[in-house]
């Protein structure tokens, strides 16, 4: 049995990084909600609600340490509501000028706006995250931007490429990802000061001019037609975009597992040699343990936006069966998503690139992956497309001996049309390589251009 304090969360020990975890620590949960208050008090002195000196009274209160969060976690236990708990708790430390704490407002007024603020700092790292992998992942696309390698479908050999290109692709996927983020952020980072369905009833006339100072005062926007609540497709597009990350991170991290097969073995993911394990019983094993962890840390992200789908069907103006799960799902869903970003992009840094594997895989099987080529040959010499193709399916069957060029060489209906020199030229990967090469510098124009936005 656990022992009173022990940690039991793996976030707690195991995964996240400690800056992104302390977004969500109860002491700074509570400082978002105090500056919140501190805003709609300001705001309302502002115009001429509240006494200028009540106000000045509470913000210095909120945001001087003197409401404590063991304060506020006694008066939960007592009142069993937590922001009743936290404007109990400004309004003790305020003195006279608490009575003006809170004033016109409801709870989802407060836990919602804080909640977007939270989201704020949360996006920050986020796209900081995204800026990262990209840049890590366009390095090894300029890098072997010309080193060839055998591109693969249906996990079979198919034509050549480079292995630049492949991280060019990567790249700009996760640019994509950078985009939505840039794009969903205004509908994501937005709070409410309306009162108890959205009306803004109970702030009279400065209603709309309450919330919209409120909003300024925080940096963020307005739910433009809230209920008691913040509209949660909101959120539920946030969290369905973590997963959307979580699956691009996956892509990448699984193509790096594969390529990293022994029978394979075309890159492999940093091992220190000095110190690192691979097996404890395997003593010559290097498994790819980080890509490993990316992939098991993207399907638990990838589960929690359900969820958030269902939070948007609550009944009336409002109820709480989004309130719990949100506590969960919102720290743990950007807790990992940060982590597996952070780690795939030490990956993808340090990822060791065995050209000279490639190379031989290439050749592994004997210029078939040359045969659209010899296609597109014959049929610029006149023979229809699907007698080309037809040629060379039956001349590529796997019971046929020799390399294609020799089996190229040999068949009279190619040599009847196509020179010993040219089916040579025709052969050679470097016209499809220089072709990735090219097709990878165009995509990272795309890249560097979104970057600098």
């Amino acid at each position: 049995m656990a022992e009173s304090g022990e940690l039991f969360c793996p976030l707690e020990f195991r995964y996240g990084r400690e800056p992104v975890r302390h977004l969500f620590d109860r002491s700074e949960r509570l400082k978002r909600a105090l500056q919140v208050e501190a805003a709609l008090a300001l705001s309302e002195a502002e115009l001429g609600m509240v006494p200028k000196d009540a106000a000045a009274a509470i913000q210095a209160t909120a945001t001087g340490g003197r409401v404590t969060i063991e304060r506020v976690e006694a008066l939960e236990q007592e009142l069993r509501h937590d922001v009743m708990a936290i404007t109990r708790a400004l309004s003790e430390a305020a003195g006279p000028a608490g009575a003006w704490v809170h004033y016109g407002a409801t709870s989802a007024d407060i836990t919602d706006t804080a909640l977007a603020l939270e989201l704020k700092a949360a996006v920050a790292v986020l796209r900081d995250d995204l800026t990262a992998l990209i840049r890590a992942l366009a390095a090894q696309a300029r890098t072997h931007r010309a080193t060839p390698e055998v591109g693969r479908t249906h996990a079979q050999h198919a034509v050549p490429m480079s292995f630049g290109y492949k991280m060019a692709g990567a790249a700009a996927e996760i640019t994509r990802q950078r985009v939505r983020l840039d794009e969903l952020a205004p509908r994501l980072l937005v709070g409410k000061m309306a009162g108890a369905v959205g009306t803004g009833a109970g702030f009279g006339a400065h209603a709309e001019a309450v919330e919209r100072r409120v909003m300024e005062h925080l940096g963020i926007g307005a739910d433009e037609a809230p209920t008691q609540i913040v509209g949660r497709d909101r959120i539920a597009e946030f969290t369905n975009w973590l997963a959307l990350v979580a699956s691009s991170a996956e892509r990448i991290a699984t193509e790096i597992r594969n390529l990293q097969r022994t029978e394979i073995g075309e890159v492999q993911e940093p091992f220190d040699e000095r110190r690192q394990v691979g097996s404890s019983t395997m003593a010559q094993k290097r498994n790819p343990i980080v890509a490993e962890n990316v992939c098991s840390l993207a399907r638990i992200v990838r589960a929690f936006a359900l969820p958030p789908l269902e939070n948007m069907v609550l009944w009336h103006e409002r109820d709480l069966a989004n309130s719990a799960n949100e506590r969960i799902v919102l720290p743990h869903s950007i807790v990992l998503t940060d982590d597996l970003l952070t780690k795939l992009t030490g990956v993808v840094a340090g990822l060791r690139v065995d050209a000279a594997r490639m190379q031989a895989n290439l050749g592994l099987s004997g210029g078939l992956p040359m045969t659209e080529s010899l296609i597109l040959a014959l049929t610029s010499k006149g023979v229809p497309r699907a007698e080309a193709h037809e040629l060379l399916r039956t001349l590529t069957h796997a019971s046929a001996a020799g390399s294609l060029a020799e089996r190229a060489h040999g068949n009279p209906a190619i040599r009847e049309r196509l020179t010993a020199a040219e089916i040579d030229a025709l052969l050679d990967p470097a016209a499809y390589v220089r072709a990735a090469a090219e097709k990878t510098d165009r995509v990272l124009l795309y890249v560097d251009r979104e970057l600098a936005r």
